[in-house]
């Protein structure tokens, strides 16, 4: 009889997933989307004196014309989960494809490395401000370019260390063998196996664009009045945050819990890529 013995095994497994936590986080994304729906009023029609408190037709008080803040607030994300989920998608789909090709051309490996290290290496902020302003008629899209551009680098590094090891692995090595076009290998013997990986930078790159797009415009690089948008919504209501303090605390909560509520969602759905050991007798 023969002692059991250890084994890892590293393929990805289900974790159980925490539904009611999952349900929850989903809710703010949810009534994001849905706001300008069953918001109270219209974002640009005046319903009470600039800054005044909260009460009666405007539960979270005035803006600076006396627009319903709250009306202001449920329109104000959706806009930004869309341009923040557009720079995810695009972010994550070139970084993989890039990620895993590159791992399998050492010369094309080290071209998009040294490329990725000198993007790196732009402050953000300069870099939001060059592309921003450089795009004609500037606004929304060109923030989206922006953030697309400054986050790719980035993506493709991570996805290209997670991507390096398994250019060794048995499955891998067999592909080559039968000649199998890099394309193949990349897409059909890798690229399953970074599901986790992918995943979790969607998620990362999620947030990461509603910073980037938010402090956009917060400076007004992208969003211009009388668009409602969160972080116009703050730097709008910011001289009378002694008045209504709603006016820019409740937009920056949102903003927050937008991003912490997405990168628990991406966290409890990606598959748990922890070794387990299994016996074998």
């Amino acid at each position: 009889m023969t002692a059991a013995l250890p084994l890892a095994d590293h393929r990805p497994t289900r974790r159980a997933k925490p539904t009611g936590l999952l349900v929850l986080a989903s809710l703010p994304l949810l009534v994001t989307l849905v706001g300008p729906l069953i918001a109270p009023h219209t974002i640009d029609t005046p319903v009470t004196a600039p800054f005044a408190a909260s009460g009666g037709d405007a539960p979270l008080g005035g803006d600076q014309l006396g627009r319903d803040v709250l009306s202001r607030l449920l329109g104000g994300g959706t806009l930004l989960v869309a341009g923040a989920l557009l720079v995810a998608a695009v972010v994550t789909v070139a970084a993989t494809v890039i990620g895993c090709i590159s791992v399998l051309r050492p010369a094309l490996g080290r071209a998009v490395e040294r490329s990725a290290d000198i993007a790196i290496l732009l402050p953000p902020l300069l870099g939001i401000m060059l592309i921003a302003l450089a795009w004609p008629g500037g606004g929304r899209w060109a923030v989206i370019a922006a953030a697309i551009t400054l986050g790719v680098p980035y993506a493709v590094r991570v996805v290209a260390a997670a991507a390096s090891p398994l250019t060794t692995a048995g499955y891998v090595e067999a592909a080559l063998a039968r000649g199998e076009s890099t394309a193949y290998i990349a897409l059909r013997e890798i690229l399953p196996n970074l599901r986790a990986t992918v995943l979790t930078l969607f998620g990362l790159r999620f947030v990461d664009a509603v910073y980037v797009i938010s402090m956009a415009g917060f400076l007004q690089i992208g969003p211009q009045p009388p668009a409602s948008d969160w972080s116009l919504m703050v730097r709008e209501n910011a001289s009378g945050i002694l008045l209504n303090p709603w006016a820019v605390v409740a937009p920056s909560i949102a903003i927050a819990t937008l991003a912490i509520t997405v990168n628990l969602v991406t966290v409890t759905l990606a598959p748990d890529t922890t070794a387990k050991a299994v016996t074998r007798s």
